[in-house]
């Protein structure tokens, strides 16, 4: 069986108004009938209490849709705040695209 996998890319600072747009390119995906989507934020630079907030909203709509929502590529200070919320027991993080790939996928 193949899975259907999404990748939503973002990029900067992730604020209310960005993951208010991720939050709908999840939308998307999930009408497409998504059994995965993959949070790619190799180019996330911060996230603030609203990002993390969306964030959060947006694992709810996943779970409810029966699909699976995983980040990758995450900067050392997303890390940082991501442990420091116990975001990191929340979302499962891979290092990189490939390591996803590998884990999930194979």
């Amino acid at each position: 069986m193949t899975q259907n996998v999404q990748v939503v890319e973002a990029e900067g600072i992730l604020d209310g108004d960005r993951a208010t747009q991720i939050r709908r390119e999840i939308s998307e995906c999930l009408q497409k009938k998504a059994d995965i989507i993959l949070l790619d934020f190799k180019a996330v630079t911060f996230i603030d209490s609203s990002g993390l907030g969306a964030l959060v909203a947006a694992l709810k709509t996943v779970r409810s849709a029966k699909a699976q929502l995983y980040i990758c590529s995450i900067c050392d200070q997303v890390k940082i705040l991501f442990e420091l919320t116990s975001m990191n027991r929340v979302f499962q993080v891979f290092p990189d695209r490939a390591t996803f790939e590998k884990e999930i996928l194979s």
